[in-house]
């Protein structure tokens, strides 16, 4: 069988394209580069004749040339037809052309700073969606919530501990070792800056301050944000892909109920708790920075942080961190719950899950922060 190959005769402002061989996907490689400049060179003709009486076969990929072909030349200004076309043959450039018809022109690229901007108008778009769609959800929350008070019954014990363990006893360790460290750091740090002043006796100061009423809290939040809130992302989400969550709405049992307020209730119970021991991990390891840099004694490095930290610089990070526990609880049921039919959609609620759950986390210890100070604490 021929391989493809082609003349081109001018006639006037007539142009004629006559196809020979087999115009299948194997044959027409070596033809693409030439017709693609056959459709945007030399000069435009008035009509484009496509002879196809020496085509022994065409297939998907030969019609989609020729008619790719047409269509530039049309484009000039030509007026293309086919000649000699085989029935079969016919159908098939038929139902290209009306494929491509249906697709339409290519829309042009918008400029990059107009599709910036549309990206950032879509993405504060999709905050505000999302910021619905959380207040929606914890309007459910507490709807179960007061049911649950209405009829204690209804609250499931078993679970709520279990979770409080999973959640929070379970984490001790990682919190107490990161802690520990990061408080040391903090001291090592501002011991180094502060000596060069004289004021390395401000450590203990430094101290109390940023991790009694900041850094404690926050890296709690963000260890139970990705710890615990993406377990309650994959675990509801897991359950809702195999089926499960409907099955409970089958028998009669509320997810809500079963699934998500134990583990929102879970958080709140333990954060404050972590949030505790976290405070004194970051405490005693700035104290071990001040006993073997700067030499202090630890009656005097305990008289200090008792100078410098009154009630408030303590109990403003544990009034913060029931928020954030619900925060987070909400953010991962939800996402949970917005799982679809795929171990894909898992692993990408999981990752939405830790990344709104720790964004969250930081704008409420900001607003809080703000709110404090504002009103003297």
């Amino acid at each position: 069988m021929a391989e493809a190959s082609y003349k081109v005769e001018t006639q006037g402002d007539v142009l004629r394209l006559r196809a020979e061989g087999d115009w299948s996907v194997t044959h027409i490689l070596g033809l693409d580069a030439e017709l693609r400049r056959l459709g945007t060179e030399g000069e435009p003709a008035r009509e484009a004749v496509f002879d196809m009486a020496g085509v022994t076969r065409l297939d998907t990929a030969g019609a989609w040339v020729l008619d790719r072909t047409a269509v530039a030349l049309e484009a000039r200004g030509a007026k293309a037809r086919y000649d000699g076309l085989r029935e079969e043959h016919r159908i098939l450039l038929d139902k290209i052309g009306d494929l491509e018809h249906e697709r339409g022109p290519r829309p042009k690229r918008p400029r990059t700073a107009i599709e910036v901007v549309e990206r950032i108008g879509a993405g504060v778009r999709a905050m505000w969606d999302q910021a619905v769609v959380g207040v929606a959800f914890l309007g459910e929350v507490m709807r179960t919530l007061g049911a649950a008070i209405n009829k204690p019954r209804r609250l499931r014990l078993i679970p709520l501990i279990h979770h409080m363990e999973k959640a929070g006893f379970d984490a001790l360790p990682l919190v107490c070792l990161l802690t520990f460290l990061i408080g040391a750091v903090i001291a090592q740090q501002g011991a180094s800056q502060l000596q060069k002043f004289g004021a390395e006796a401000f450590t203990v100061n430094l101290i109390a301050i940023i991790f009694l009423r900041e850094v404690g809290l926050l890296l709690t939040a963000i260890i139970v944000a990705g710890r615990s809130g993406s377990a309650f992302t994959a675990e509801i989400g897991s359950m809702k892909m195999r089926e499960e969550i409907d099955a409970m709405r089958t028998l009669g049992l509320d997810p809500m109920e079963m699934l998500v307020l134990p583990r929102v209730l879970a958080l709140i119970f333990v954060l404050p708790l972590l949030t505790f021991v976290a405070d004194i991990m970051g405490l005693i390891g700035g104290g071990v920075v001040a006993l073997t840099q700067l030499n202090m004694a630890p009656m005097v490095y305990i008289e200090r942080l008792r100078s410098a930290a009154d009630f408030w610089t303590f109990g403003v990070g544990l009034l913060k961190a029931p928020f954030m526990a619900l925060a987070i609880g909400l953010i991962g049921c939800r996402s949970g719950l917005d799982v679809t039919g795929s171990a894909e959609s898992v692993g990408s609620q999981t990752t939405r899950s830790v990344v709104r759950s720790i964004f969250l986390v930081i704008i409420l210890d900001a607003v809080f922060a703000m709110f404090f100070s504002a009103v003297g604490i």
